[in-house]
């Protein structure tokens, strides 16, 4: 069963920093893109940071030179290092990864996608 792990959410005050883990877990062919996405009270879910399993990587433009997102693709776990938070960060942060669970999938162009639960990030004084 595949299934992704988050943690590293908390309460934080304003300019301080929070660094989330994600993991993927599962036999599958291939972990592709992993990406981090947050959804503040009454707002929709947007994208904050995506990376590519070559390193490739796209920011939010309210994040960038502020956040950092990477990963180790050897534990299939992706990382988002936030600093100088700001209480407009406020929200559940959510993990989600793109995968193949076979070759079949490769050959088709064919993707899978998973969420994780999602782990709160407050920043507040």
């Amino acid at each position: 069963q595949v299934q992704l792990l988050e943690s590293g959410g908390g309460l934080v005050q304003p300019g301080g920093s929070l660094r989330l883990s994600c993991v993927f877990s599962g036999s599958v062919f291939s972990v592709n893109a992993m990406a981090w996405y947050r959804q503040g009270p009454g707002k929709e879910r947007e994208l904050v940071a995506a990376i590519l399993n070559a390193g490739g990587t796209n920011y939010a433009d309210s994040v960038k030179g502020r956040f950092t997102i990477s990963r180790d693709n050897a534990k299939n776990t992706v990382f988002l290092q936030m600093n100088r938070l700001r209480p407009d960060d406020t929200a559940v942060y959510l993990c989600n990864a793109k995968y193949r669970e076979n070759y079949s999938d490769v050959k088709a162009g064919r993707y899978f996608d998973v969420w994780g639960q999602g782990t709160q990030v407050t920043v507040s004084s």
